[in-house]
Formats: structure tokens, C-alpha cells, sequence
């Protein structure tokens, strides 16, 4: 069985599409030739910056010869529907065959497809491939309609075993296949020829390629990590950048540069992200001192002066950058000097929010009231909370985030301390976005934590006070991050907060946008002068961000292993709004049904529930009166009495200290007499005073144990 090696070899393609391109070479061709009947045993694919290349190992020599029966119309159906079936299978009328069928004879036919070589499936499916390649952009050149994502020059494809190797022909927008690979654009120009993947490999190295992105971005890492250990200092770890910079080289050689000493005093989020965005270079700190103090640079090439040149024009080059950065920060900090912090943050009255929810100034604002009221939730002094929130987001103003948009908050933070403002202040401007991914670090500073709460909450409540919220995919606002910021912040500081309590006041801040959206009644605009319609359409659209902050928890606690009946079962209990007694309840209430206790009790449960809820559908009625012990026929029935007192005295108290694991314990105690009850009584009993009775005492049940949580939206 033959193995394939294909290399499409072109000009460079971006590092940021290699990686997919690579992917979507290996899934095109694999299945194009398994759906044309051949059979392999593995395949890998490798990308560099101008070669995608592709190894299919074990491949089956040539497609088997199949046979198919295909059911046709019956005998004597109309000309067209016969003429229909003949066409999709390429027979002719006297190849079918008339068979017996349930109602009357109808044609069959046995289509036979010839067994095809390899190398012939091969280059039709590389040919359409290369034809139809899905890049996100791409070009033309010279006078084919060939498409690809920079000029194509050559296609290695060859299929070889023990007995050698053999070139599979094709032709695609004037290219030839072949089987002669060019090594390094510089130092190994060359053609050869290869026989297999192993030698096309080894080949390449000796040609100064590094097959594998991998293997180039150890590299890369290993040697930084070695350059900066010999000087004292340490590598700033950035795997996005390191994925990219493996994918800009064939031939990594790691390089080691000065920077100037007018820019290292400059903070080092600024250095690092100049010299990421502009040059692709590493930063190398100073662990004693944590200043950016030199970098990497990655080369393509040797060279006779060991990289001195290039080294000498990278440092050219950085200088100018970093000479931008310099003055910017400058600027930010005389703009200060001037004016104050707040002041900075002036021009901000001139940028739009949004149309329809007023400027950055008016949201900060906003965001400064609803930080002062949430300070005491969390601990915080409402005054350092409220100045905070004024200048969380002046940076958005300074030259520095106009230029690097990514350092928002960062900078904050430095003018801030420039500022000279309290370290809570100043903390709060860069950690106030945060969580911003399910993998990000959640504040914990009460300033902090106060900030970042009224930040999310003023946005969610304010598109929902609009009518802008997610539909299907779509959030262009990012509410759903939003909501699980919020989510987050809450249950990593176990925060005891109603959530329609503090959206109340921001959702009626937004009164008049409310009025403009026509949320809360069609055809009708509420009279939001009058106190009470304001609260009540306020309520309404609290009461619907609520249940889309319940969807989000759904997937957040899902991902920390609670099921999503016992979530619907605690979401239907009261106070379902604070977040953090909810998380507790579902919590305990999964950890209780996996108990032994806990299977087996909510499955009496359900009987219980099951016969009442038919009792009740059948007689019309509603069985909620207290049921009577004396009414009680059997040991069981008065067992199951006292269980039930025994029960609701521990946990109605338990639930009031909000202690869930006690009021689970006190439940589980139900378990054995509930079994009892119904392994010796019929609740449906011919004496009417006991069936009645019975229902009653099967109600108790249902509402001692809804105490704990809605039991019925457990599943199985």
C-alpha cells in the first residue's frame, strides 16, 4: 500500500492562516478520496510560510470495483419517470431487469463501478481541491482564473512504497506536479528531488526548512529562553506571538537587541505591546526590577556577521516606534499636570455611547452612581467606589490608547498613580473590565469589584432598557459576557446581592429610552411621570434580564458539573435572584442526589406527586387540606405522620439559616417511611373519608419536600 506526499509550494502565506490552510488541505483530500473508495491507514499535515504539505500513509492502491441494486419505477409508469431513472444510472433500458414486487413488477437496475488506480482518484480530487481551497482572501495572477492566497509556483504530489516512487500527473492553472522540492529562499535555493516524506524531510532540513511549526516555535522559545537566562533576565511568555513568528520563518535564528535607555522608563506594558504590534519582537524583563529592559528578534536566514546588521537595523527601526510611545506618554502625563485626571477625561463628553443611551460621560456617570450604591454590598467606601468609576475610563481619551487600544485599564491604572490617587483608585481603571473571558482572572479588591459590577450591569440594563439584547448568535454588544462577568464577580466573591433591587435604579435612569423603545406594552406608551407605572415597566424588563441571566448561569454551572434539572429545580424557588444563595442551594441539592437517600426519595416523591396530580385532574379539586392522623389506618400511614413533623421542624429552620445541607439531611429521613407507606397502603381506597385523607397526606408530602426545592423539574 503506497503513501502520498503533496506540497503546494507558493510566494508567503500569512502566519495567521497557515495553521487552518493546513487543516483544511488534510480534511479536503482525505475525504475526497475516501469518498471515491480509497481506503489509508494516516495522515498528517505541516504548513510553513510557503509551503502547505500533506502525508497520506498506508493509502489502498486503486478503489475496489462495487456493485449497487437501485430500486426504479414500476413496469409500465410514464415514459419521463423511466427516462429519469435511466439518467442517474447511465444504463440503457435493456440493461434493467423486471422483478416481482408488492404491487405489480417494477425495474431494477445493478449499476457496476469499476475499480479506479490511485494515482487517477488522486489527481482529480488534489486538482479540485487546489481549485475550490477555502481562503479567507485570495488572488489571481497571470492569465489562468487559478485562485490562491499568494502565487502558486509549484505542486509536489508523489506516491511511493518500497518499490519507489512515482509522480501522480496533474495539471492545475498551468502547473505541472513534480516531483522537485526548492529549499530556503536564500540559503538553499536550489531544486531536488525527493522519493518520500522521510526524505523530502531530512531533505529540507539539510536546505535550512523546518518542517514543523512546532518544532520551529520550540526553537524559537528555547533560544530566547537560553539568551535572556545568560544575561540575568527572563523571557515575557506570549504564545499568540510565538505561534505567529513560527509562522513568518523557515529557518528561525533568535536574535537579542538593546533597547535605548531613554525608553526603559517607559511602563513595560507599554514597550512589550509597541514592540509586539510593530516589530513581532519578545520582551525580556528584568525579574529584579520588572522593566522591559531588551528583546528577541526572530531572523530568517544565517548570516556571515552573526545577525550584527539586522540587529543594528531592528534597533533602528524600534528606536523610532519606541520614540512615538515616549511622546505620547509625555503628553498624557502634561495633560494631567494641567488638568487633572478627570480632566483628561473631558473630550469624552463628546464621544457617543450609543445614540439612543447618551456619551461615555453620561455612562460614566451612570456607572459612578450605581458604584456608590453597590460600594456597601461589597465592602467597599462608597466615595473611593464613586471616584473610581469617574476615572476608570479616561484613558480612553489619552493619546497612548489611541494608539494601542489594547492597553484600556492598563493606563488608567499608571495615570492613576500618577496622580497620585489611592491604589484602590487607581487599581480599579485596569481591573474594572475584568472577567472578560471565562479563563480570566476575577477582581477581588472591593473598589475594584464595586466598578466592574456597575460597569457590566450599566451596560446590560441599558440595551435592555432599548430593546437591544442577543438574538440567536447574534450580540453585538457582548451582553452574554457581560452577564457571565457578572456572574462571576458574584459568586467568586460570594456576594449576597438581589439583582432586580440593584437593576431597578439604572433600568429607570433609562426612562426615556425606555419610552423610545416601546418595551413594555405594544401600542402603548406608559406613563413613566406616575411613580408606580415607572417601577412596574421597570419590573417587567428586570424580570426578563433576570431569566437571561438564569440561562447564563444554566451554562456556567453545567461546566462545574450540576445538572440543568436540579438548576430549574432551584431556579423555582424564592430569591432566585441572589445568585450566590441559588449556586448554594443547586449545589447541595446535586451533592444530595447522588446519595443513595436522595435517588430513592425523589422517586417516591414523584409517585406521590404523580397519583395527587391525577387525583386532583380526575375530581376537579385541589387535595391541600391539612390531612388527620386519626384518620390514619395503618402503622405506615401514622409512621409517615410523624416522619412529616419530625421533617418540616428541622427544615424550616434549616432554610431560614439557609443551611442546605441540614434541611437535605432532614428530607433523607423521609425516604424509608415514604417506601413503607407505599409498599402496605392504596391510596385510591373504596372508603372516600380515607382516599381523601390519603391525597391530603401525599399533598404534605409534596409541599415538605418543595420547601428544600421544585422537585418536579428533576428528570428521570
Amino acid at each position: 500500500m503506497p503513501d502520498l506526499l503533496i506540497e503546494l509550494f507558493s510566494e508567503e502565506i500569512p502566519a495567521r492562516m497557515q495553521a487552518k490552510a493546513a487543516a483544511d488541505l488534510k480534511r479536503l483530500v482525505t475525504n475526497g478520496i475516501v469518498e471515491a473508495g480509497l481506503t489509508y491507514t494516516g495522515a498528517g499535515a505541516f504548513h510553513t510560510p510557503r509551503r502547505l504539505v500533506l502525508t497520506v500513509q498506508g493509502m489502498a492502491s486503486e478503489s475496489p470495483t462495487t456493485r449497487e441494486e437501485r430500486k426504479g419505477p414500476r413496469v409500465g409508469a410514464p415514459e419521463k419517470a423511466l427516462e429519469g431513472f435511466l439518467r442517474s444510472t447511465g444504463l440503457t433500458r435493456d440493461q434493467l431487469e423486471a422483478r416481482d414486487d408488492k404491487k405489480g413488477q417494477v425495474w431494477f437496475a445493478t449499476v457496476t463501478r469499476e475499480g479506479r488506480p490511485a494515482a487517477e482518484i488522486v489527481a482529480e480530487v488534489l486538482s479540485d481541491t487546489i481549485r475550490n481551497f477555502p481562503w479567507p482572501k485570495s488572488m489571481r495572477w497571470g492569465s489562468d482564473d487559478l485562485r490562491w492566497v499568494r502565487p502558486l509556483h509549484s505542486i509536489l504530489c508523489i506516491t511511493h512504497d518500497e518499490g519507489g516512487a512515482e509522480v501522480v500527473p496533474l495539471e492545475v492553472g498551468g502547473i505541472t506536479s513534480g516531483r522537485t522540492v526548492r529549499g530556503h529562499r536564500f540559503m538553499a535555493p536550489a531544486g531536488f528531488e525527493v522519493s518520500s516524506f522521510e526524505d523530502y524531510r531530512g531533505k529540507l532540513k539539510r536546505a535550512h526548512v523546518v518542517l514543523d511549526a512546532n518544532e520551529r516555535a520550540e526553537h524559537i522559545k528555547a533560544d530566547a529562553e537560553n539568551m535572556a537566562f545568560a544575561s540575568g533576565l527572563e523571557l515575557v511568555e506570549d504564545n499568540g506571538l510565538l505561534a505567529e513568528v513560527a509562522g513568518l520563518v523557515e529557518w528561525p535564528v533568535v536574535l537579542m537587541g538593546e533597547i535605548g535607555a531613554e525608553f526603559l522608563d517607559l511602563p513595560p506594558e507599554v514597550l512589550q505591546t509597541s514592540m509586539k504590534e510593530h516589530q513581532k519582537f519578545f520582551s525580556i524583563r528584568n525579574p529584579k526590577t520588572g522593566r522591559i529592559e531588551r528583546f528577541i528578534t526572530v531572523a530568517n536566514r544565517e548570516t556571515a556577521d552573526d545577525g550584527a546588521t539586522i540587529l543594528a537595523g531592528n534597533q533602528k527601526v524600534l528606536a523610532a516606534r519606541l520614540s512615538d510611545a515616549k511622546f505620547f506618554w509625555e503628553n498624557d502625563l502634561r495633560t494631567i499636570q494641567s488638568g487633572g485626571l478627570e480632566g483628561m477625561g473631558k473630550p469624552l463628553a463628546d464621544v457617543t455611547f450609543h445614540n439612543r443611551l447618551g456619551s461615555q460621560a453620561d455612562r460614566i456617570a451612570r456607572i459612578a452612581t450605581l458604584a456608590r450604591e453597590i460600594a456597601p454590598i461589597v465592602g467597599a467606601e462608597p466615595q473611593l467606589a464613586g471616584q473610581a468609576a469617574r476615572i476608570a475610563k479616561v484613558d480612553l481619551s489619552s493619546e497612548m490608547v489611541y494608539e494601542f487600544p489594547e492597553l484600556q485599564g492598563i493606563m488608567g491604572r499608571y495615570y492613576g498613580k500618577f496622580a497620585d490617587l489611592p491604589d484602590a483608585v487607581s487599581d480599579a481603571a485596569q481591573f474594572h473590565y475584568q472577567p472578560l473571558g471565562p479563563s480570566d482572572d476575577v477582581p477581588r479588591d472591593p473598589v475594584s469589584v464595586a466598578v466592574a459590577l456597575a460597569d457590566k450591569i450599566d451596560t446590560l440594563t441599558g440595551f435592555w432598557a432599548i430593546d437591544e439584547k442577543p438574538t440567536g448568535s447574534k450580540d453585538p454588544f457582548a451582553l452574554r459576557r457581560a452577564a457571565l462577568g457578572v456572574i462571576r464577580l458574584i459568586l467568586a466573591n460570594q456576594l449576597r446581592v438581589s439583582l432586580l433591587d440593584v437593576w431597578l435604579a439604572p433600568i429607570r435612569a433609562n426612562r426615556a429610552a425606555m419610552v423610545q423603545a416601546g418595551a413594555f406594552e405594544e401600542g402603548r406608551i406608559p406613563d413613566l411621570s406616575d411613580e408606580r407605572v415607572e417601577k412596574e415597566c421597570a419590573l417587567v424588563l428586570a424580570g426578563d434580564l433576570l431569566a437571561f441571566f438564569h440561562d447564563r448561569l444554566k451554562v456556567y454551572l453545567r461546566d462545574q458539573g450540576i445538572p440543568h434539572d436540579v438548576i430549574d429545580a432551584c431556579l423555582s424557588m424564592p430569591g432566585n435572584d441572589d445568585l450566590t444563595l441559588l449556586v448554594k442551594r443547586a449545589e447541595s441539592l446535586s451533592a444530595f442526589l447522588k446519595s443513595d437517600d436522595g435517588e430513592n426519595l425523589v422517586q417516591g416523591f414523584k409517585r406521590a406527586n404523580n397519583i395527587l396530580t391525577q387525583a386532583e385532574d380526575k375530581d376537579g379539586v385541589e387535595y391541600s387540606f391539612g390531612p388527620d392522623v386519626k384518620l390514619a389506618e395503618t402503622n405506615e400511614e401514622r409512621s409517615l405522620f410523624a416522619a412529616l413533623d419530625s421533617a418540616d421542624g428541622k427544615i424550616g429552620p434549616a432554610m431560614r439559616n439557609e443551611d442546605f445541607a441540614s434541611a437535605m439531611s432532614a428530607m433523607s429521613e423521609l425516604r424509608t417511611p415514604i417506601d413503607a407507606f407505599f409498599e402496605a397502603v392504596q391510596v385510591n381506597s373504596d372508603n372516600q373519608v380515607v382516599r381523601r385523607n390519603r391525597l391530603n397526606l401525599l399533598h404534605r408530602i409534596r409541599a415538605t419536600c418543595s420547601q428544600v426545592a421544585d422537585l418536579t423539574r428533576l428528570g428521570g
